[in-house]
């Protein structure tokens, strides 16, 4: 286990496994980011600050506190509701 080769090639194979390790559990943060940084009303790209653990925890704590520019869908409802009636129910007219 003295050969110099062979270490380099231990030690150049763990990198590469490494690495690519890495980018995988950074694509598992960065894509669920852009989306929720994109309907927070912010740039997308703030997402990439997951590629560092340190940045990606102030983009959670930015994105935490930060005022989201998304206005809510006031009165409207995905399909039309059906008409109330007054509550309570006027008396019959005599």
């Amino acid at each position: 286990m003295n050969d110099p080769q062979q270490m380099t090639n231990i030690f150049a194979t763990f990198a590469a496994i490494y690495l690519i390790f890495y980018l995988f559990t950074a694509m598992l943060f960065i894509i669920p980011m852009w989306f929720i940084a994109k309907k927070a009303g912010m740039s997308p790209w703030l997402s990439l600050l997951c590629l560092f653990p340190l940045t990606g925890v102030i983009l959670l704590y930015i994105l935490a506190f930060a005022e989201w520019k998304v206005l809510p869908i006031a009165g409207l409802a995905p399909y039309p509701l059906p008409a109330q009636p007054p509550y309570p129910p006027a008396p019959p007219v005599a």
